[in-house]
């Protein structure tokens, strides 16, 4: 039984082995955190506007997007397949976004309404941030998060002054 017993552990051991040293458990989790706050600093303005999806929205989409092109990369994928993941994030990212996406029609209206294509906009931006942060591009992905709040927080402004003009 004791032979059994060792087995377990050593196999325990095995599958928990896919970090090997200091080198990548601190990339993995300096890729990891970055795209969590990042993306949880355009959810945190997203929230503030009172969007629907907000911080944990904005974080996990990040997280998740870093960790797709992550584990591929550490574990030696090639280019070609680097490049099939992304397009698998992005083509998921879309439908996440499409459900956020709502098209009605005001009573007394003739005219439909669409809401929510800046929230599925920034969710795809903050997959791409994500996806940056975890192909180890953090400075692109800050410089991305920055561009992405001024278009958040900054444009509405000089479109409301545009109009009013």
């Amino acid at each position: 039984m004791d032979a059994w017993w060792h087995e377990v552990w050593l196999t325990l051991v095995a599958e928990f082995a896919d970090i090997t040293d200091a080198k990548q458990i601190t990339q993995i989790t300096v890729r990891l955190l970055m795209a969590a706050l990042l993306g949880g600093i355009l959810g945190f303005e997203r929230e503030q506007q009172g969007k629907a999806a907000g911080v944990r929205t904005h974080m996990l989409v990040a997280l998740g997007a870093a960790l797709f092109v992550l584990v591929p990369q550490m574990s030696g994928a090639e280019a070609d397949a680097m490049s099939r993941v992304v397009q698998g994030v992005i083509a998921g990212i879309g439908f996440l976004g499409a459900g956020t996406i709502l098209k009605n029609k005001l009573e007394g209206e003739s005219v439909e309404h669409v809401k929510g294509l800046t929230t599925a906009a920034g969710l795809w931006m903050t997959a791409a941030i994500g996806v940056s942060a975890g192909v180890g591009r953090e400075a692109t992905a800050v410089l991305s998060t920055l561009l992405a709040l001024v278009i958040f927080s900054v444009m509405p402004r000089i479109v409301d002054f545009l109009e009013k003009r």
